[in-house]
């Protein structure tokens, strides 16, 4: 009786040590061998080894093996039928001898071809993993070290640590396919954004071939509108979300006559109010689409928005206009003073300086403004890779020398504590 008792406690101990080693173990091999360790270890095995039966394959795949022969681990066929078999039959473990047994009649075909690897390597048990009524694959056991049989008992604790190996490995295998199909949704996300982002890109240049005047326009904003809000500190949806407005911004101008759009000099009252109308169009275009950022519509109709009131639609004022509405006007701005027009030529950089410094304030919000002029900065002063400003302004327009002091003034009287920071830069 003590000895069985003994017994009793020890394979109690063997499944709680199997079952915190699947638990614990990040490593999939790893946890599959010491599991094999531990059922060997338990009736004192000689070998073994731990046979996977993929779903989705009809091949084996040896996972780990003891005291077998370095060559072990060859591919057997596994066929639907056979898996069926083991499946459904009432024993939960095979004795290599009724194995081959039942294989001549055929109801165990994957045992009768594998039954001549088994015996070479001197296996007399196999034990299927059976979890959720579908095979995960075979455990595959030598005897005993001291050449007794598998009593009754024993065959109920290989069955029961069997089973929790089983599960581990079905686990992981889940686990490992939830992932994929996770990162093959990220990817599918990102590829969509890609798409939706190309898309964008392609009717904002559609909106520009409009005006002949302009080509390029809406991707310019779009790109200085980026950077004012990465140099504000936005998040990267967020920024993206802004590159998509300054895109999409004069989508409105879709209604208004070419004639005016592309007029050659300045246009007339009544000709501006009809061209006035796009902000709000845009807004009525956009609306009706589910964009990935809520605020695209309302960027649309307030960037001609200014905080003194005396902008359109609807003549907001300050903190009524949307933030993002107040960087797209900034970004447009800067584009409409940077490039030629019809009936003017583009502002050297010094006046463009001039005309921020005196409608800060009344036309620009003063917190995107500094934003704008810090990331400029940033980019004469050679603090970052990128080229953007110069790239889109041109090789020859902006010189680091002559307009890095003016940037540092006007961002020291916009806020001057600016002064100080880029004095120690120096």
């Amino acid at each position: 009786m003590e000895s069985n008792t003994q017994k009793l406690i020890h394979s109690f101990g063997a499944l709680a040590d199997l079952g915190q080693e699947i638990a614990d173990s990040g490593d999939f091999i790893e946890m599959v061998r010491t599991s094999l360790h531990l059922v060997l270890g338990t009736l004192a095995i000689r070998r073994g080894a731990v046979i996977e039966c993929p779903a989705h394959l009809d091949r084996t795949n040896c996972l780990a093996t003891w005291g077998l022969t370095p060559d072990y681990g060859v591919e057997f066929l596994v066929d639907a039928d056979t898996k069926e078999a083991l499946v459904s039959s009432a024993k939960g473990v095979f004795e290599v001898d009724e194995a081959s047994a039942a294989s001549e009649g055929g109801k165990d075909n994957y045992l009768y071809h594998a039954l001549s690897n088994f015996r070479t390597q001197e296996i007399e048990l196999i034990v299927p993993m059976i979890v959720r009524g579908k095979l995960t694959g075979l455990v595959a056991l030598g005897g005993k070290a001291s050449s007794e049989p598998f009593t009754a008992d024993d065959l109920e604790v290989v069955q029961a640590m069997v089973r929790h190996i089983g599960v581990g490995i079905h686990t992981h295998r889940l686990l490992a396919e939830v992932k994929q199909q996770a990162e093959d949704n990220r990817r599918l996300y990102f590829d969509l954004r890609a798409i939706y982002r190309d898309t964008v890109r392609a009717f904002a240049a559609a909106i520009d071939i409009k005006d002949k005047y302009t080509q390029g326009h809406s991707e310019r904003v779009g790109k200085y509108s980026e950077i004012i809000a990465q140099e504000m500190g936005w998040g990267a949806e967020e920024v993206e979300g802004m590159a998509i407005a300054g895109y999409l911004h004069d989508v409105g101008k879709l209604v208004v006559e070419r004639d005016i759009i592309n007029a050659p000099y300045k246009i007339d009252a009544k000709q501006s109010s009809e061209l006035n109308r796009h902000p709000g169009a845009g807004f009525d275009i956009l609306s009706p689409i589910h964009h990935p950022y809520a605020d695209i519509p309302l960027m649309a109709k307030y960037h001609h928005e200014r905080p003194d009131g005396r902008g359109y639609p609807d003549g907001l004022t300050d903190e009524q206009i949307p933030l993002g509405a107040k960087i797209v006007s900034l970004a447009d701005s800067f584009d409409a003073m940077t490039t030629d027009r019809p009936y003017k030529t583009r502002r050297t950089f010094d006046e463009v300086i001039v005309d921020l410094r005196h409608n800060t304030g009344t036309q620009f919000d003063a917190i995107v403004v500094s934003a704008f002029c810090r990331a400029l900065l940033k980019e004469l002063n050679g603090e970052t890779k990128e080229r953007k400003f110069l790239k889109m302004l041109g090789k020859n327009y902006l010189d680091a020398q002559r307009d890095a002091p003016l940037l540092i003034q006007l961002l020291s009287e916009l806020d001057p504590n600016t002064k100080a920071a880029t004095a120690g830069r120096k």
